[in-house]
């Protein structure tokens, strides 16, 4: 992975940039299809007559689930649009009386071992595997490569500017993203995990050829897949993402739930 000093490979999804918070302003605008693909969340059981040394109850089982388990617990509606802060009343409803609890929503972060498997439906769609550009953005922890005392327009002349999202540019490629370790080797300093400050947080991901786009908003809980209608119909088939067929025009903000209305909070202690 090598960082690239022109920005102009970017221009073309910059000249394709939608309205803030829609899908065709996560991903662009003006592909076939796109899918929304639902970031796990953390989940784990404690057992109250399983005991730390302190008295406390101790996790006996760790997992991932997906939003619609939250979602039938808490009798929320699951659509392609569904938001995380009202299938779970603002964060309010994440642990039940038979001991689960789950974690946050994770913001931006598209897990590598999901990156991974879904290389192998993007290769099958484009001509040029083996020449991809990812784009960070700058304000992602502190990256290695943004050190060294480059001055204002240096940055200005090799960053793309996404709308709100100065970006760095990287080669890189399809085998490389299929192996979930791809960051830690390749990029020294980036902290592989979801928890690190460092990233590696691909903001956006597409080939030389342009045939579709990957993007995890920096504030947005899931990954838009923008591509050809073989593309995005393989990645609703595929059962190891929770995923959602959207619309360019589709309101990704919490306002875009209309089938999960927001409830009144609980009452305080």
């Amino acid at each position: 992975m090598i960082l690239l000093t022109e920005a102009a490979r970017g221009q073309w999804i910059v000249e394709r940039a939608g309205r803030w918070a829609a899908v065709g302003g996560v991903a662009g605008k003006g592909f076939e299809a796109y899918a929304r693909l639902l970031h796990p969340v953390d989940a784990h059981r404690t057992d109250p007559n399983t005991l730390d040394e302190w008295g406390n109850p101790v996790d006996v089982e760790h997992t991932r689930w997906r939003w619609a388990e939250v979602a039938r617990r808490n009798g929320r509606v699951m659509h392609p649009l569904a938001q995380w802060w009202r299938i779970t009343d603002e964060e309010q409803t994440r642990d039940w009386s038979d001991g689960w609890r789950v974690g946050q929503s994770d913001d931006g972060w598209f897990d590598p071992e999901d990156l991974a498997v879904l290389t192998t439906h993007l290769r099958a769609t484009t001509r040029a595997p083996d020449d991809l550009v990812i784009g960070a953005w700058e304000g992602t922890g502190n990256p290695p490569w943004a050190e060294g005392g480059r001055n204002a327009l240096a940055r200005a002349r090799i960053q793309m500017h996404w709308p709100g999202r100065d970006m760095w540019l990287f080669s890189s490629s399809l085998g490389e993203l299929a192996d979930p370790m791809w960051a830690q080797r390749t990029v020294p300093g980036w902290e592989c995990s979801r928890w690190g400050q460092e990233g590696p947080y691909t903001s956006l991901i597409w080939p030389e050829d342009h045939a579709w786009v990957v993007a995890s908003e920096e504030d947005w809980d899931s990954t838009i897949v923008a591509g050809s209608r073989a593309l995005v119909d393989s990645i609703l088939a595929d059962d190891r993402f929770e995923t959602f067929e959207v619309h360019e025009d589709d309101d990704l903000s919490w306002d875009g739930d209309l089938l999960n209305p927001r409830r009144q909070p609980k009452p305080g202690p």
